[in-house]
């Protein structure tokens, strides 16, 4: 099966017959950009355009030759400092990685045998980077701190032996000595032994495989894949003996043996493709593709597409069905990872979902993220470009600040699917501290509020910290504990906790109506009220239909009766919304009223809510005919509450009484106008006449009621028989005092008469049209024959007996009976 295919990337021709000194010794590689160390001393800078580009595509750009003779040892680019290091003749030199000018200021390092270089330090004024130079002269691996213009040694680490080869994975350093291979942490100035090696009988290879991994060739043949913590957690892939270098290309290990290149897979350790190259040296793992350098020749290795590489397994039968999709899922996974760490998310986060990544695995490479499921093992593949969550949180915030939306958006997108149900305590326990940490409030209430996963020991004390209660109380009720939630809050509503949140106390209120629990509830009820009466009454009162039963209305009442605001609160919604007819509930509202007005007279006695509660008892005493009016009666009698009594005389039937209470001890004569018309309202019109004649007589019973009288005469003329008015008045009076009267009644006298003569008249002219119309239909003669049917059934008519309409049809006296509308 084809794996690897191989172009030819560059070939050096030959200078003349002569034994051409100039073959490749070393190799690097940077974004389209090869060069080339040469035995004869010179660097040789090539433009490559693409890996793929073939024999053509590498053209020379520049050459550089450092002495008269001696081979390049090692190349590295450093292309945050456009600095290419050069290893020639035991000494480390810097030139410019495009004009492969010496850089000035940096003077040659002596008495180097290999050497290395870090990373670049994330968002440090100056950019610099490490640089670590081993000597076998000094036994001693030395620290350098490279800048654009500068270097400086800052540090050394002894060696027990003489070394052999170095790699460095952030603060690690692989060495591999004389006779064998350790860990090293120049900060912590820790060491870890590895194993031995048998260095006469075998190649040392060290390098790096992967993020804080290392490739050693091991004891016994074995390619060991090592952490920086000294754990091996990939088995060891066992190669040939004689092997000259080995790279990783995930999910592959290639290894140059002779004059062949093998190529392991990381997932079986199996032997999967060999390539035959002449005279193969060394090998160079790009970030697209690995380099293949002999003697005199480049070559470039690329993986062939991922579907080709299973179809071939598949129709060799190589691969059963179950692990074609196994491998597939996890050759997926690999490549968003590769995505991830060069932070292009959005293709990540495609290969992530269809690969079926465990969310586990991404959250646990997230400092603070911890996985809670503990049957939890890894499947997170290593991958060549791996980044330190953890240190990158602490040296480049801004870009850290990526992955955590990164990670946010996969997880809610993952949530709701298979992927998220597998583990829904780690995936919303994940989002939970990505929203709190971001402060993104609106996401952290919609996921504490709707049902989740979120581990409340671990989320509780982390809300607590940031002095989210009210967020704390969301996430106890999501939980389905309402005492907790409810308890939460009220600590915040009373000043216990802290909580800038506002309308807590509404919430609390609107959370109680709603609640299904009747006995958490009644736990709040009592604090909810002292509060505030009048409002948080709607806990009984702003109900769901379906939970109206809950609370029975005579429970309430009981309960409400030491708040008494409360209790005219709940009143009003039984007789008002409710439309309650119990006598009980109509008496108790009044007499709530009346009990309200009479505290709050003795304080105010012109307030606005004393005269808007005096409002709503006039309109409940007017309107409503259940109450029990000797009960209400009681309550008002040695009150100043003259007109609310003045509605009860006259819901007695009391009339004259009520008047004289409007008129002599409220004297207020438009509330005793405005009653007559109020009581008269739908009456005849002799009550009427016969109600406003008892208004004037108690006006003119009044020592002061003259006015009064004669203004009730002429406002409402219409309303009096001038025959019993003439009779009550006094002699005394003059005509000209009551002109208007006699004119506005006698004018109203006559239009009345005249309209009953119209109506009569009309009513006549009617009748006699009426009449009309039958002696013309009884005077007319009606033919009947065989060809006369009925108008509705259509049968023939042979009877004496049938109906005819004024428009002449015939009728069945029967069919009219059944059908009507015929």
């Amino acid at each position: 099966m084809s794996i690897f295919s191989s172009s030819l990337l560059f070939e050096k021709v030959p200078t003349g017959k002569s034994r051409d000194r100039s073959s490749i010794e070393s190799v690097e590689w940077f974004c389209n950009n090869l060069y080339l160390g040469l035995r004869d001393g010179a660097v040789l800078y090539l433009s490559a355009g693409r890996p793929s580009a073939g024999p053509g595509g590498a053209r020379e750009v520049g050459r550089r030759q450092m002495g008269r003779g001696g081979a390049v040892s090692q190349l590295k680019t450093v292309p945050v400092l456009n600095h290419l290091l050069v290893l020639w003749d035991g000494s480390v030199s810097a030139l410019n990685m495009f004009s492969l000018e010496p850089v000035p200021g940096l003077k040659k390092i002596q008495n180097v045998s290999v050497l290395c270089v870090s990373q670049p330090a994330a968002h440090t004024q100056p950019v610099s980077v490490n640089l670590f130079t081993a000597s076998t002269k000094r036994r001693a691996v030395s620290v350098h701190k490279v800048c654009v213009d500068r270097w400086e040694c800052v540090g050394h680490v002894a060696l027990p032996q003489d070394p052999v080869a170095l790699a460095v994975c952030e603060t690690c350093l692989c060495v591999a000595t004389s006779d064998r291979y350790f860990l090293h942490d120049y900060l912590t100035h820790s060491t870890l032994d590895l194993f031995p090696h048998n260095l006469p009988k075998q190649n040392i290879l060290l390098n790096e495989s992967g993020a804080r991994e290392f490739l050693l060739n091991g004891p016994g043949n074995l390619g060991m894949f090592v952490k920086t913590d000294g754990i091996s957690e990939r088995p060891p892939v066992p190669w040939a003996d004689g092997v000259l270098d080995a790279v990783v290309d995930f999910p592959y290990v290639l290894a140059l043996q002779g004059q062949t290149l093998h190529i392991y897979s990381m997932l079986d350790q199996q032997l999967k493709q060999t390539i035959s190259i002449q005279n193969p040296k060394i090998l160079l793992s790009t970030t697209e593709n690995v380099l293949v350098a002999a003697e005199r020749e480049i070559h470039c290795l690329s993986q062939t597409p991922l579907e080709d590489q299973i179809e071939g397994l598949l129709v060799r039968a190589l691969l059963p069905e179950d692990s074609y999709k196994d491998l597939h899922r996890s050759i997926i996974c690999t490549s968003g990872w590769l995505k991830f760490y060069r932070e292009d998310f959005s293709e990540a986060k495609e290969h992530f979902i269809e690969g079926g990544l465990d969310p586990r695995d991404l959250i646990s490479l997230y400092p603070g993220m911890d996985v809670i499921t503990p049957d939890y093992k890894s499947q997170r593949p290593a991958v060549s470009n791996a980044r330190d969550l953890r240190m990158l949180s602490r040296d480049d915030r801004p870009a850290f600040q990526q992955y955590l939306s990164f990670l946010s958006q996969f997880l809610r997108e993952t949530r709701e699917t298979v992927l998220g149900q597998t583990c829904p305590q780690d995936v919303d326990t994940a989002l939970f501290k990505l929203y709190l940490q971001q402060e993104e409030q609106e996401l952290l209430e919609e996921l504490v509020s709707s049902p989740n996963h979120c581990l409340l020991p671990v989320c509780v004390p982390e809300l607590e910290q940031h002095n989210r209660y009210f967020t704390v109380g969301l996430l106890y009720q999501s939980h389905d504990q309402h005492f907790n939630a409810i308890q939460t809050w009220v600590r915040i509503v009373d000043g216990v906790c802290e909580d800038p949140r506002p309308g807590v106390f509404l919430h609390i209120v609107k959370t109680l109506s709603q609640f299904q629990q009747k006995s958490i509830i009644m736990k709040f009820i009592d604090w909810v009220l002292q509060k505030d009466q009048k409002e948080r009454v709607q806990i009984f009162t702003k109900r769901k239909p379906e939970d109206q039963n809950m609370f029975a209305p005579e429970e309430v009442l009981t309960f409400l009766e030491k708040y008494p605001a409360a209790l005219t609160v709940y009143l009003e919604y039984l007789v008002h919304e409710l439309h309650s007819e119990e006598e009980k509930h109509h008496t108790l509202l009044a007499t709530a009223y009346i009990t309200h007005i009479l505290q709050t007279a003795q304080r105010a006695r012109h307030s606005e809510e004393n005269t808007e509660i005096r409002d709503k008892l006039q309109h409940l005493l007017w309107e409503s005919s259940i109450y029990n009016v000797n009960t209400v009666q009681a309550k008002i009698k040695s009150s100043a509450l003259h007109v609310e009594r003045a509605i009860l005389l006259g819901r007695a039937g009391q009339h004259r009484a009520a008047l004289q209470i409007l008129v002599i001890q409220e004297k207020d004569h438009q509330a005793a106008e405005s009653y007559c018309r109020r009581t008269s309202a739908g009456q005849s019109r002799d009550f009427t006449q016969q109600l406003f004649l008892c208004l004037l007589q108690v006006y003119l019973e009044s020592s002061q009621g003259i006015t009064a009288a004669v203004d009730l005469l002429n406002n409402n003329a219409a309303t009096f028989n001038p025959a019993r008015v003439l009779q009550v008045l006094p002699s005394s009076w003059s005509l000209q005092l009551l002109r208007r009267f006699l004119c506005d009644s006698l004018r109203e006298t006559v239009h009345e008469s005249r309209m009953r003569g119209l109506e009569k008249n009309l009513a006549h002219v009617e009748n006699l049209r009426h009449k009309n119309a039958w002696m013309e239909a009884t005077q007319e003669k009606v033919r009947l024959d065989r060809s006369r049917v009925c108008h509705c059934c259509r049968l023939q008519l042979t009877g004496p007996e049938f109906l005819r309409r004024p428009t002449g049809e015939l009728i069945h006296t029967h069919c009219y009976s059944s059908d009507k509308t015929c």
